[in-house]
Protein backbone atom coordinates (compact mmCIF):
# COMPACT_ATOMS: atom_id res chain seq x y z
CA UNK A 1 0.00 0.00 0.00
CA UNK A 2 1.45 3.57 -0.95
CA UNK A 3 1.09 6.43 1.61
CA UNK A 4 0.73 9.84 0.36
CA UNK A 5 2.37 11.38 3.20
CA UNK A 6 5.64 13.32 2.25
CA UNK A 7 8.62 11.57 2.91
CA UNK A 8 11.40 13.43 4.59
CA UNK A 9 13.15 13.86 1.34
CA UNK A 10 9.93 15.62 0.16
CA UNK A 11 10.11 17.92 3.73
CA UNK A 12 13.79 19.08 3.07
CA UNK A 13 13.75 19.78 -0.54
CA UNK A 14 10.14 21.81 0.15
CA UNK A 15 12.53 23.72 2.85
CA UNK A 16 15.62 24.00 0.19
CA UNK A 17 13.22 25.48 -2.09
CA UNK A 18 12.21 28.30 0.70
CA UNK A 19 15.57 28.80 1.59
CA UNK A 20 16.56 29.42 -2.09
CA UNK A 21 13.06 31.39 -2.28
CA UNK A 22 14.12 33.50 0.20
CA UNK A 23 18.16 34.15 -1.11
CA UNK A 24 16.39 34.92 -3.95
CA UNK A 25 13.53 37.44 -3.05
CA UNK A 26 16.36 39.49 -1.00
CA UNK A 27 18.31 40.62 -3.74
CA UNK A 28 18.22 43.44 -5.51
CA UNK A 29 19.54 46.30 -8.30
CA UNK A 30 19.14 49.58 -9.57
CA UNK A 31 15.72 48.91 -11.84
CA UNK A 32 15.24 45.48 -10.06
CA UNK A 33 13.70 45.77 -6.41
CA UNK A 34 13.74 42.61 -3.98
CA UNK A 35 10.71 40.67 -3.63
CA UNK A 36 10.05 42.20 0.15
CA UNK A 37 6.53 39.88 -0.03
CA UNK A 38 7.97 37.19 -1.19
CA UNK A 39 10.38 37.09 1.69
CA UNK A 40 7.98 37.95 4.57
CA UNK A 41 5.90 35.04 3.42
CA UNK A 42 8.00 32.99 4.35
CA UNK A 43 8.05 33.44 8.11
CA UNK A 44 5.59 32.55 10.47
CA UNK A 45 3.51 35.48 12.26
CA UNK A 46 5.48 35.42 15.86
CA UNK A 47 8.92 34.68 13.78
CA UNK A 48 12.25 36.77 15.06
CA UNK A 49 15.31 37.04 13.69
CA UNK A 50 19.17 37.88 14.77
CA UNK A 51 21.45 39.73 13.03
CA UNK A 52 25.02 39.26 13.03
CA UNK A 53 25.57 42.72 15.16
CA UNK A 54 26.29 42.08 18.67
CA UNK A 55 24.75 42.73 21.01
CA UNK A 56 22.19 40.33 20.10
CA UNK A 57 18.60 42.29 19.21
CA UNK A 58 15.37 40.29 18.07
CA UNK A 59 13.37 41.93 15.43
CA UNK A 60 10.59 40.80 13.18
CA UNK A 61 10.50 39.81 9.91
CA UNK A 62 8.38 43.05 9.09
CA UNK A 63 11.17 45.02 11.34
CA UNK A 64 13.68 43.62 9.31
CA UNK A 65 12.36 44.09 6.03
CA UNK A 66 11.67 48.24 6.61
CA UNK A 67 15.31 48.29 7.46
CA UNK A 68 16.67 46.86 4.12
CA UNK A 69 13.86 48.97 1.90
CA UNK A 70 15.75 51.93 4.12
CA UNK A 71 19.52 50.53 3.21
CA UNK A 72 18.17 49.76 -0.59
CA UNK A 73 17.16 53.66 -1.14
CA UNK A 74 20.31 54.79 0.37
CA UNK A 75 23.78 53.09 1.19
CA UNK A 76 23.25 49.56 -0.24
CA UNK A 77 21.79 50.47 -3.81
CA UNK A 78 22.63 46.74 -4.75
CA UNK A 79 22.70 43.05 -2.91
CA UNK A 80 23.13 39.65 -4.52
CA UNK A 81 22.75 36.59 -1.80
CA UNK A 82 23.40 33.41 -3.14
CA UNK A 83 23.71 30.07 -1.33
CA UNK A 84 26.77 27.94 -0.75
CA UNK A 85 25.90 25.06 1.01
CA UNK A 86 22.88 23.90 2.75
CA UNK A 87 22.47 21.17 5.96
CA UNK A 88 18.65 20.63 6.75
CA UNK A 89 17.88 18.40 9.42
CA UNK A 90 13.58 17.17 9.69
CA UNK A 91 12.00 15.69 12.51
CA UNK A 92 8.58 15.01 12.03
CA UNK A 93 6.82 18.90 12.21
CA UNK A 94 10.57 20.66 13.09
CA UNK A 95 13.45 21.57 10.99
CA UNK A 96 16.90 22.91 11.55
CA UNK A 97 18.71 24.32 8.32
CA UNK A 98 22.08 25.66 7.97
CA UNK A 99 22.78 27.53 4.91
CA UNK A 100 25.91 29.12 3.80
CA UNK A 101 25.82 32.35 1.44
CA UNK A 102 27.99 34.92 -0.19
CA UNK A 103 26.21 38.37 -0.86
CA UNK A 104 27.71 41.01 -3.25
CA UNK A 105 27.39 44.42 -1.61
CA UNK A 106 27.21 47.37 -4.09
CA UNK A 107 28.39 45.39 -7.03
CA UNK A 108 31.98 45.44 -4.36
CA UNK A 109 31.90 43.66 -1.66
CA UNK A 110 31.60 40.64 -1.18
CA UNK A 111 31.23 38.32 2.13
CA UNK A 112 29.54 35.34 3.50
CA UNK A 113 27.56 34.50 5.79
CA UNK A 114 26.14 31.26 8.34
CA UNK A 115 22.34 31.40 8.12
CA UNK A 116 20.74 28.45 10.91
CA UNK A 117 16.84 28.55 10.70
CA UNK A 118 14.11 27.15 12.90
CA UNK A 119 11.49 25.81 11.31
CA UNK A 120 7.75 24.75 11.76
CA UNK A 121 5.35 22.76 9.56
CA UNK A 122 1.74 23.58 9.45
CA UNK A 123 -1.04 23.01 7.54
CA UNK A 124 0.95 20.79 4.82
CA UNK A 125 3.79 24.35 4.74
CA UNK A 126 6.90 24.93 6.18
CA UNK A 127 7.56 28.52 7.80
CA UNK A 128 10.22 29.94 9.54
CA UNK A 129 9.67 30.47 13.04
CA UNK A 130 13.01 31.91 13.94
CA UNK A 131 16.50 32.78 12.32
CA UNK A 132 19.93 33.72 13.24
CA UNK A 133 23.59 34.83 11.10
CA UNK A 134 26.93 35.30 11.79
CA UNK A 135 29.69 36.88 9.52
CA UNK A 136 32.56 34.57 8.17
CA UNK A 137 35.91 35.79 8.67
CA UNK A 138 39.11 34.89 8.16
CA UNK A 139 40.09 33.57 11.64
CA UNK A 140 36.11 31.87 11.37
CA UNK A 141 35.91 31.40 7.86
CA UNK A 142 32.46 28.77 6.20
CA UNK A 143 32.81 25.33 7.48
CA UNK A 144 34.22 23.34 4.62
CA UNK A 145 31.94 20.38 5.25
CA UNK A 146 28.75 22.68 4.93
CA UNK A 147 30.59 24.12 1.82
CA UNK A 148 30.74 20.67 0.52
CA UNK A 149 27.07 19.99 1.42
CA UNK A 150 26.01 21.82 -2.01
CA UNK A 151 28.69 20.62 -3.96
CA UNK A 152 30.85 23.53 -3.68
CA UNK A 153 34.71 23.47 -3.42
CA UNK A 154 35.82 24.16 -0.05
CA UNK A 155 36.87 27.89 0.36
Amino acid sequence: MQSDAPTPDDDKKAIAELIARQFASLSWRPGAPADWAAFGADFHDAAVLYASARPARPQSPAEFVARMQDLSQTSLRSFEESPLGIEIRVFGHVAVAVAACEAVENTTETGRTVEMMLLVKEAGSWTIVAQAWDKATPSRPVPDALLSAFGQPPQ
